[in-house]
């Protein structure tokens, strides 16, 4: 008998609102379990950033109630909130890296969670920083500046440094809506493999395509509301239009 998957992170009821007039978030509730590889879609401004943000912590929800591993993580304050984000990976659209530094030394900055300001790196964190090179494919060029990398290098980087912190879950917001279909499809292979060692992702995109390819879940967003909820292949022409207007066209 296979056993059920356990809920380990849990949104209810979540509204943001940044003006106290308007909703970016309109009661939004998701379950995730472990494992899960969740996608987000619905055109930009309906509420996928804002939801990432909020399970992180890096913005207040307005309401509602956030649960990882049965503990209220909205409640959590200084160095509780902080090892709670060790959990929490961030792959970023625009890589946030720093860009005159190595690759190896941005990598490195994943473990900053661990460390104290005044403790530097020690030997098991650049051995690990190597390893998860490697699992990104960057292996030879941890000592290349980030600003001679090109877009999928520098996302992938960016996997790296979030895998520093042995996450349960990546949260990882439009990681792709920079790059060309055949570099956006690559670094969709390097999370869907982050996903079947049984790292949970969160993953807001623009294209149904690929969430089809390696989603087992969609959440759909319009205007800060759910409008569905389900598997990607449920997504026939009728719902890609009420998620993203009639006038919507897939490619």
């Amino acid at each position: 008998m296979t056993a059920t998957p356990k809920t380990f992170l849990e949104v209810r009821n979540l509204d943001k609102s940044y003006d106290g007039k308007i909703l970016a978030l309109n009661n939004l509730s998701l379950s995730v379990q472990q494992g899960d590889f969740v996608i987000l879609l619905g055109l930009s401004g309906s509420g996928k950033s804002t939801m990432l943000r909020c399970i992180n912590r890096l913005i207040e929800p307005t309401r509602g109630q956030i649960t990882f591993q049965d503990k209220d993580i909205l409640s959590l304050k200084g160095a509780k909130l902080r090892q709670y984000r060790r959990h929490i990976g961030m792959v970023f659209q625009q890589f946030n890296l720093v860009k005159n530094l190595t690759v190896l030394t941005n990598v490195l900055t994943g473990r900053l969670g661990y460390h104290s300001f005044a403790t530097p790196f020690n030997k098991e964190d650049y051995e690990l920083a190597h390893h998860n090179l490697g699992r990104v494919g960057l292996k030879d060029f941890a000592h290349k500046q980030v600003k001679h990398l090109s877009g999928g290098q520098q996302q992938r980087v960016g996997i790296a440094r979030a895998l520093m912190q042995n996450p349960s879950l990546i949260l990882a917001d439009e990681p792709v809506a920079s790059l060309d279909p055949a570099t956006a499809d690559s670094i969709m292979q390097y999370l869907g493999e982050i996903n079947k060692e049984g790292i949970g992702i969160i993953c807001s995109l623009h294209f149904l395509s690929l969430a089809r390819r390696y989603g087992n879940r969609v959440l759909a967003l319009k205007d800060g509301q759910k409008v569905f909820e389900g598997l990607p292949n449920q997504i026939d022409n009728t719902r890609f239009k009420e998620i993203y207007g009639q006038d919507a066209e897939e490619i």
